[in-house]
């Protein structure tokens, strides 16, 4: 069954490609049981060699609780080791980072399977946007309502349980990021969440999972509106035939008209080729749009990495008219590349903050089990971190 309000990226989308649900192994031979256990205590060796936001962590440093070191040293089977991945990446509170497969009952994956972005605001977590057409806000869940309780646990107690469950000290952001992660739910069953309104009136809601719903969007819509044409991509950065979809909606702008891109429904990223492929309609020139630091080989050998990714005029395709890209919480990965290229060739980005995705993804090995990792830092070409990229509130009509 496709999910609904993502498509599964290419082979190539590292960064946020929804990943499969594996059917439960059965126990590994007692003579590898061994390697498992060894692969789960090394993880940690792993995470502080490529992850590229160490600082982030809490002492600069990707260490084991003592709960899940416990654990770790239990690991017996790939099952055990897969389970204790998934938990351990819980410590990185990064919603970029993640296994390569899942369970059934595994967390779902945040942006891609979320409808509520929740923010934690003096210990209150309020709910700062929610998703166009999604099951909360059909069920009419608002920006600005609060988060109360999660399957009938106040949301205060939830989000401390989660953290007490995996031995870890709690912080406000990392607050923030598992609240997000419960109010998204387990993917195999629906949510129970209660929610407070502006008014103050609490009422029970109960919510899908988001990859028990279908949708039939376009990869690509076009919609004109007078001298405006609206282009959205639905999800489909990840996808190759992406650009020619996205050539044939740009063959109906003429001169005069104003283009706006709606990048508000890409939250599983994509890869550089089909960005590339989008931004050389607006590139008059060779021109850098995004800046990449590779951590691992500073922290190896001393010697600082950075380079500019450049976007290349497209022969015989140039849109010189004014551009507009639309922007919000489920603007990730690669739809944030996009974004601040577009803004680097011109183009005004209007809307929410993104989602703040970190960096760009690489896949590890860990006991035959793939971990992806953010390992490079990815910004602005005069160097502002993606993440901190803010989009402006208005942009010019004309």
């Amino acid at each position: 069954m496709r999910a609904s309000l993502a498509l599964l990226a290419s082979a190539s989308c590292l960064a946020c490609a929804p990943v499969a649900e594996r059917p439960e192994l059965q126990t590994a031979a007692v003579t590898r049981s061994g390697e498992y256990a060894q692969a789960a205590l090394a993880f940690p060796a792993l995470v502080n060699a490529q992850y590229a936001y160490l600082e982030q962590l809490p002492g600069g440093t990707f260490t084991l609780t003592p709960a899940l070191e416990v654990e770790a040293r239990a690991v017996q089977s790939e099952n055990d080791l897969l389970r204790f991945l998934e938990r351990a990446l819980m410590l990185l509170a990064d919603h970029h980072a993640h296994t390569g497969a899942s369970f059934a009952d595994s967390y779902a994956l945040v942006p891609s399977y979320a409808d509520l972005w929740v923010e934690n605001r003096a210990n209150r977590f309020i709910i700062t946007s929610v998703r166009e057409e999604s099951p909360a806000a059909l069920a009419g869940v608002r920006t600005g309502d609060r988060l109360v309780a999660i399957d009938g646990l106040p949301v205060e107690e939830s989000v401390a349980a989660f953290w007490a469950d995996l031995g870890a000290q709690r912080t406000a952001q990392r607050d923030a990021f598992a609240a997000r992660v419960l109010a998204s739910g387990r993917r195999d069953r629906s949510r129970e969440l209660t929610i407070e309104s502006a008014d103050g009136l609490h009422r029970d809601v109960t919510l899908p999972s988001l990859y028990d719903v279908e949708s039939e969007q376009p990869a690509i819509a076009a919609e004109r509106s007078g001298t405006t044409v609206t282009i959205t991509i639905n999800d489909a950065l990840g996808d190759f035939a992406t650009v020619a979809a996205f050539d044939d909606a740009m063959e109906g702008l003429g001169d005069g008209d104003r283009l706006v891109l709606n990048l508000t429904n890409t939250p599983s990223g994509g890869n550089t080729t089909v960005a590339r492929g989008i931004m050389g309609w607006f590139a008059a020139q060779p021109t850098p749009y995004q800046m990449h630091e590779l951590p691992a080989e500073e922290r190896q050998f001393g010697i600082i990495r950075r380079w500019q990714e450049w976007v290349l005029p497209r022969e015989g395709r140039y849109f010189a008219g004014p551009v507009e890209v639309r922007v919000g919480r489920w603007t990730g990965s690669m739809g944030e590349g996009l974004a601040i290229g577009m803004a680097e060739l011109g183009a005004c980005v209007n809307g929410e903050p993104m989602a703040g995705l970190l960096g760009a993804i690489g896949s590890y090995d860990v006991g035959g089990l793939t971990v992806r990792l953010p390992f490079e830092r990815l910004g602005t070409v005069d160097g502002l971190p993606r993440e901190d990229f803010v989009p402006q509130q208005n942009c010019p009509s004309n």
